[in-house]
């Protein structure tokens, strides 16, 4: 009933307003939806209160899924329960389901959390867009403004559409927030006296700039990419070809020893030693060499010994020369 007489007034008020166009009234018109998709606050906020919707809605989904679960549960197992436990099963879930839907209506009722922040979200950029429809009605001479999606307008020229003006007036008292420097203070009037067609033209200019920057840095990118893969491929060519001459080196070596083995076997040679076996040797002879060494380094210092006592023992055997008395004379 409120809709019908909402649209009842609009109508209306749409002719009231046709009437009064031919005496020179300025009417103009904003589209809400496309305001806010522009706007860089309400972007990231709406952002923000998606990932917190997601969340609410993964908590209810894994509860319903516990409460079906434990229906299940009580299903299969309804034959072997008392009548006392059935019931008390069943009161369990009744009070699980009630607690899951008043989260429910806490979450995304009417009065719940989503429809209270999504206010509180819009509330801001709302208010912005009132002051900037003012000031702009004013400069403008604009009689009437009415909002495209709740007035149920079925049709309203461009040449009215305020929205861009609007987003505008609203971008713009942001960067003036933002402006610490005098060269930012005169490069925000130089933008400040730009018409919305030049700003539309600036950022389509800009727009273009933008894609063909980011075309330039995918083509150079899939060049890039293109190399890497390039550079792979002749890796892999070259590994694998190392790995086939490795191999057919190894067969080569192989089949010679295979020969060699067969020539030993008919002509009764013994089999030639490996690498442990001459390591072995080598160490046995070094051995063998060491121990003649030291054999000999025995034998010489026994007979030094053997020279060095007989002449100790010559020495001893030797007579006495005769004592002398007081005057000089040897005695008898």
């Amino acid at each position: 009933m409120k809709t019908k007489a909402f649209f009842f007034f609009a109508s209306l008020l749409l002719v009231s307003l046709v009437a009064q166009a031919q005496r020179g009234i300025r009417v103009g018109y904003i589209n809400m939806d496309y305001i806010l998709e522009n706007v860089p606050e309400y972007q990231e906020a709406s952002s923000q209160l998606d990932s917190k919707v997601k969340k609410w809605k993964s908590e209810i989904e894994k509860k319903i899924g516990e409460i079906e679960e434990m229906k299940k549960q009580l299903q299969n197992e309804r034959v072997l329960l008392t009548k006392e436990l059935i019931e008390e099963r069943e009161e369990e879930i009744s009070y699980e389901e009630e607690e899951i839907f008043e989260y429910q209506q806490k979450r995304f009722g009417p009065e719940g959390d989503l429809a209270i922040q999504k206010r509180q979200l819009i509330e801001p950029i709302q208010d912005q867009v009132f002051n900037a429809v003012q000031e702009i009605s004013k400069n403008k001479k604009y009689d009437v403004v009415l909002t495209k999606k709740e007035a149920g307008v079925l049709y309203v020229a461009d040449r009215l559409d305020m929205s861009d003006q609007v987003l505008r007036s609203i971008t713009r008292s942001a960067k003036r927030k933002q402006i610490n420097s005098k060269k930012e203070e005169k490069s925000f009037d130089i933008d400040e006296a730009k018409t919305v067609e030049q700003d539309k033209a600036t950022q389509a200019r800009q727009k273009a700039i933008d894609d063909k920057k980011a075309e330039r840095e995918a083509l150079i990118e899939e060049k890039a990419k293109q190399r890497q893969e390039e550079k792979d491929a002749r890796n892999a060519a070259f590994e694998e070809r190392r790995q086939r001459i490795l191999e057919e080196r190894q067969k080569r070596k192989d089949s010679i020893a295979a020969v060699k083995a067969t020539a030993r076997e008919k002509s009764g040679r013994p089999a030639p030693l490996t690498a442990e076996e001459k390591k072995a040797r080598q160490e046995r002879i070094l051995a063998e060499r060491q121990k003649r060494k030291d054999s000999i380094l025995q034998v010489r210092k026994a007979r030094k010994d053997s020279i060095t006592n007989a002449r100790k023992n010559k020495a001893n055997n030797l007579p006495k020369p005769p004592e002398e008395d007081d005057n000089g004379e040897g005695g008898i």
